[in-house]
This record gives structure tokens, sequence and C-alpha cells, in this order.
């Protein structure tokens, strides 16, 4: 039985199908885990939604910032100009398969493979044992009667620091935006929200969230996706992982296996689905 990490498909369909067949998936013996951000900007969201929820627990899928969006169009909170989401939203099947999204975990930690799954990153001063409880406590709100609330106060950049103290909507947006958003802050724990280039060209101040010297969670294995222009850069790191290669840029969906000890990876060219620029 194989276990692969695929990067962000993010709607890009065709190319999820052409690595599949590439890796030789089985569905009955194998497994994947999905880094999030299923959806939007590629041209085949509703498809990529489609396959993946039929794969039932032979798919571990993590919630990106792109899924919470779409859940949040859904809802009436923001409005959608990317067709392939509008499809989703239009159709017969879209409350079985947002259903399905918003019960998806933000992290998924494995024991004896010695791999934790995100999205985005961890905040400096979550170690594994935090990490999994907050995780759970905003699983908890989407897979409740309440999630629209959550959507409602989704949206913006503060609180920007942890603390045990944050309460109500100010504790679950921070949850959120450190699983589905992280890339930058600073030596204290404070997230940049705003700064998405590759590193090496951002302001002195900040560091990736990986980068952080006082990071908790510096001895896991950790998997993410959500920055494609890492893919442009090389990460002095055995235990992190980035795995969004571009794909809907024109670059590569990447896959890793995870159940061997030789790290074998894995990919497909990808024509691009959107316009190339500062991603």
């Amino acid at each position: 039985m194989a276990v692969y990490a695929i990067g962000d498909l993010q709607g890009c369909y065709d190319e999820f199908c052409q690595l599949l067949e590439k890796l030789h998936f089985d569905a009955s013996q194998d497994t994947l885990w999905l880094l999030g951000d299923l959806v939007n900007r590629g041209p085949k969201s509703l498809e990529t939604l489609r396959h993946v929820k039929s794969l039932g627990n032979s798919a571990i899928t993590v919630l990106g910032n792109h899924d919470l969006h779409l859940l949040a169009c859904a809802e009436g909170v923001k409005k959608t100009q990317d067709s392939s989401m509008q499809e989703v939203l239009k159709a017969k099947d879209r409350d079985d398969l947002l259903d399905w999204l918003r019960r998806q975990p933000l992290l998924h930690h494995d024991n004896k493979l010695g791999y934790t799954m995100v999205h985005a990153g961890l905040p400096p001063q979550w170690d594994l044992a935090v990490a999994q409880s907050c995780a759970e406590e905003l699983q908890a709100v989407l897979r409740s009667d309440n999630y629209r609330q959550f959507l409602h106060h989704m949206y913006g950049d503060q609180p920007a620091l942890w603390s045990d103290e944050l309460q109500s909507w100010e504790r679950l947006r921070f949850i959120s935006n450190a699983f589905t958003r992280l890339r930058y802050c600073d030596n204290r724990g404070y997230m940049d929200m705003q700064e998405k280039g590759i590193p090496g060209k951002q302001p002195n101040h900040l560091l990736p969230w990986f980068d952080v010297p006082t990071r908790l969670s510096r001895h896991l294995k950790i998997l993410f996706g959500h920055w494609s222009t890492l893919a442009l850069s090389k990460i002095n790191s055995d235990n992190i992982f980035p795995l969004d290669t571009g794909c809907v840029w024109g670059l590569r969906l990447s896959a890793m296996q995870l159940d061997t000890n030789e790290r074998k990876n894995f990919w497909v060219e990808c024509p691009g689905a959107a316009t190339p620029g500062s991603f």
C-alpha cells in the first residue's frame, strides 16, 4: 500500500488525473494526502471536488484558504468571478459537495509515517499538541450548524499574534489564518498575511514561518502547500516539504511518496490555467 502527498490542485483536474495515472494509484490499496486548495483558478473545480469526494477514505485532504473561500461564497459572505467556482455553486450536488468539504480537517498527523500535513503552516508558538487542539476547535465549529457565523467573521488579518487568551471570533480567525494563509512572520511570531513573494525578497524583519529559530514544531516533518513561489527557491531543511509547485500557474503538479525510507518525488508538467504573475 502506497501513500502519496499531492500539492494544491486548484481545479487542475486533468493534471490530477495524469499524476494519478503516473503513480499507478489504486484507490483500493493506496492513500492520497491532499494539501488543500482543491478549487479556484483552475478550470475544473467541480470535477476535482467530485473526484476527491468519490475516493472516500482513500483520500485525506486538509482545508485550504480557497476551500474556505468557496464555502463563504456559497453562503453569500463573498462573491466570486471564477467560472469554475461558479460551476460548483450552480451544481445540482453542490450541497453534498460543500457539506463534505466543510467537514474536512485542518491538520492531519500520522505517528506511524511520521508526517504532519497542513495547508499553509504553523505559527512558532504551536507545538503539535497545541496545533492539534486548535485544529479540533475550528473543525468543531465548521462541522456544526453554526458554521455560517464563523464564515461571516473569518476574513481579516488580525489578530496577528497567538495567545491562549484569545477568544471567540478573533481566536478562530487566528487559527484559520495560521492553518490556511500563513507564509511569513517575525521572530516574535507576529504573522504577516500580506507578504507573499519568494524568500529572500521579503522585508528584513520577516522570516518564512519554518525558519523562525524558536519554532516549537521544528522537530516535526511537515508537509504543506499554499506557497507556490517556494518552487523557485531552495529549502535548507530535512523536515519541511513544500508541495505546491504552481500547477495552476503553468509549472508542475507534484507528489511525494510517504511510505518509503527513500524519498520519492513525482510530477507532471502543467500548461497553466491562471494568468502568470505574482503567484
